[in-house]
């Protein structure tokens, strides 16, 4: 009875010790830049040139191998994202944050570099801004195109663009876009 517990015990250990492997969790932060395009937003009768902005994003990442060249990396980010509007008389910052989950594609050209694709939902948790214009959409699709490198086997960098596919307020034809920079640690 005893062989066949220490049998069930070593065996337990070595499927959990394969699905270690399978699936590595990590972190990661780092600067968008982010920018709406669209029409043009008109208040009064006054058109606003829109400008990129330069903010953050950070949360969880998980890895998935499927197999040797291909695995999923869904994650779970805050970013921030929007843009400046100003015209001759002034000038204001509309600054979003989204709740992010992307699920992408990881094609793996070899063990340094991947290419990575996929889609990505947005929820809007916080909207700040210093004028009340438009009211934004609490939910944004938009896809996901990039590269990552791993420098180490826990440490990566990637460089990512999300284009946003709907909306990003109520009443203008506005949609965000966001080229991102990033650094993790998987572990």
């Amino acid at each position: 009875m005893k062989k066949i517990i220490l049998v069930a015990l070593v065996l337990l250990a070595a499927s959990v010790d394969m699905q270690a492997q399978l699936v590595k969790f990590g972190i990661k932060a780092g600067l968008n830049y982010a920018n709406q395009t669209g029409s043009d937003i008109t208040l009064t009768s006054d058109n606003y040139d829109n400008e990129a902005i330069t903010s953050y994003h950070a949360g969880l990442v998980a890895e998935i191998k499927v197999t040797d060249g291909f695995s999923v990396q869904p994650e779970l980010l805050y970013s921030t994202q929007g843009a400046t509007y100003k015209n001759a008389a002034e000038e204001f910052k509309n600054e979003l944050g989204y709740l992010s989950i992307p699920v992408l594609a990881k094609f793996n050209f070899n063990k340094t570099v991947s290419l990575d694709l996929g889609p990505q939902a947005s929820f809007l948790l916080s909207e700040r801004k210093n004028v009340d214009f438009k009211e934004s959409e609490t939910f944004e699709f938009g896809v996901v195109g990039g590269l990552t490198l791993n420098v180490t086997k826990s440490i990566f960098l990637q460089g990512r663009y999300v284009l946003g596919l709907t909306e990003a307020s109520k009443d203008a034809d506005v949609k965000n876009s966001v080229v991102q920079i990033s650094a993790g640690f998987k572990f």
